[in-house]
């Protein structure tokens, strides 16, 4: 490649930001260059067969999709099924357990009135979700818009009542003044947690996180990706191609030159190319590195566990069936009390004694991802996500045991048999599980701190004049933010992507 290779845009990074903002940008017929350090494109939103001689495509890192604007799907003419799940929820209560039956709203009810023992905190719920709902509806839109500052955005939302305890209240001290039953109050706490480590009694980035997790495209729905989450990407990589983008993987960017745009990257040989503007379809902090500059690396905090059962493990209630509590989000040991014990351990240094867990089976909704002989034979999918592990717990390596020991335990306390026995084995009998610590994924995908949001989620909104006006830009005129890391980013939504393509449009 010639050093004077010049393109309109140059973006590194293939994640799905990254090509959702190519398939924009070549589509309005600009030069595009998309580097990848991979072999790959998909970043973290990729399918891979974790286990050798085991024929299961799994999510291995992102594995649900909520923030994808349907509007980016019709733009892009994106060609993937989402599934939606019929069961939201399933949390073991001794013997029985809170079941949210999405499409049976007496069940619920039932099982509301059998956990708390009254029809108040069911009521509860669903005044605080019609909340949720009319501010995810208004705020969704805005997220593909140019920003809006705090004070148009709370007059989008049109509800006073809602801004506070959504945006200027500590979001554990809303949950505790409307809901009264622990379980219920750590089953709605927990959106407020994932990936984040806060404590939701004082701390806002709790809220942050929760609006991340209710305001998905309109709606809050989890849905499953049929083909796992590598199909999204992959259509979006052919998208991209089919509209000219040039996509280049194997093709580390060393270097980002922001007065010139000139990107330095190495595919076995050095080269230098020059973009009119350079995305950032990285971590801030990956990026500051390729500017010359400092910043701090963030902290993550997960245990995510992927395994491939032989089987669905059996429950302790008799009322619920393995199929129907784990093709939802199941929640284990995640009462407002235990969320609180572990958040405190942690805070300690400590690796909580009982994990707070959530587990979920893709192939329960998407059999597909699953090879012939193993859907016939009864296998599943199970993905793990553990709350409360910070990376700072993880500094000696003896750690990662430990946790993985506990979360395990944690797992099997609320079951009627040990997960372990239910563990698919490979031809060489080898347990089909594996897990990633906060340092695990920093060492094995680039993630600085081993944090899934890139660094904290941001509010939605301009926080100050200086902010430009789609929340991508950089001190740099060339570089624009181009993934997670950007304001109203984290997760699988596109939504950085596309407003990086806009900044450049517009």
């Amino acid at each position: 490649m010639s050093p004077s290779s010049r393109y309109d845009v140059v973006i590194a990074g293939a994640g799905h930001n990254g090509l959702v903002a190519a398939a924009y940008l070549a589509r309005a017929g600009r030069r595009v260059l998309v580097l990848e350090r991979l072999g790959h494109v998909g970043g973290l939103a990729v399918s891979a067969r974790a286990f050798p001689g085991v024929d299961a495509r799994l999510s291995r890192y992102s594995y649900l999709v909520s923030l994808l604007p349907t509007k980016i799907v019709k733009d892009l003419g994106l060609g993937v099924e989402l599934r939606h799940r019929r069961f939201a929820s399933y949390t073991p209560v001794g013997d029985t357990g809170l079941l949210v039956d999405n499409g049976d709203a007496g069940r619920t009810a039932a099982s509301f009135a059998a956990v708390t023992g009254g029809t108040e905190d069911l009521e509860a719920w669903r005044r605080f979700y019609r909340m949720t709902a009319h501010v995810a509806g208004r705020v969704a839109p805005t997220l593909l818009e140019p920003l809006r500052d705090r004070t148009a955005l709370r007059g989008i939302v049109g509800d006073d009542e809602a801004w506070r305890d959504l945006f200027e209240r500590p979001i554990g001290a809303v949950v505790d003044e409307r809901f009264a039953d622990d379980t219920v109050r750590g089953v709605v706490l927990t959106d407020a947690l994932i990936g984040t480590f806060a404590d939701p009694d004082a701390d806002l980035l709790a809220n942050r996180c929760f609006l991340y997790h209710v305001i998905g495209d309109g709606t809050g729905d989890w849905n499953v990706p049929v083909g796992g989450m590598g199909a999204v990407t992959t259509s979006l990589a052919e998208i991209a191609v089919r509209e000219g983008a040039e996509i280049r993987t194997g093709a580390e960017v060393l270097a980002i030159d922001p007065d010139t745009g000139e990107v330095t990257f190495t595919d076995g040989a050095e080269h230098v190319v020059t973009g009119g503007r350079v995305l950032a379809a990285l971590p801030p902090a990956v990026l500051a590195r390729l500017l010359g500059e400092h910043v701090q690396t963030p902290e993550g905090a997960q245990l995510k566990v992927n395994m491939v059962l032989s089987r669905l493990p059996r429950l302790k209630d008799p009322a619920v069936g393995p199929a129907e509590a784990f093709s939802g989000t199941f929640h284990i040991n995640e009462s407002r009390d235990q969320l609180a014990a572990a958040y405190a351990q942690a805070a300690a240094g400590r690796i909580p004694d009982l994990p707070p867990v959530e587990v979920y089976c893709h192939s329960l909704t998407d059999p597909s991802i699953l090879g012939e002989s193993l859907r016939e034979s009864g296998a599943q999918t199970m993905t793990l996500f553990g709350l409360h592990m910070p990376a700072r717990l993880f500094q000696d390596p003896r750690a990662r045991h430990e946790a993985l020991r506990r979360t395990i335990a944690s797992v099997d306390s609320v079951l009627a048999e040990p997960i372990e026995d239910c563990l698919l084995r490979t031809p060489s009998g080898e347990p089909c599980l594996e897990a990633k610590t906060p340092a695990d994924l920093e060492r094995d995908a680039g993630l600085p701190g081993g944090h899934i949001f890139h660094r904290d989620l941001s509010w939605p909104f301009a926080e100050s004049a200086d902010e430009g006006p789609w929340g991508v830009e950089t001190q740099h005129p060339r570089v624009l933010l181009c993934a997670a890391g950007a304001r109203r980013g984290g997760g699988v939504s596109g939504i950085p992507g596309h407003n990086a393509a806009m900044a450049v449009l517009t």
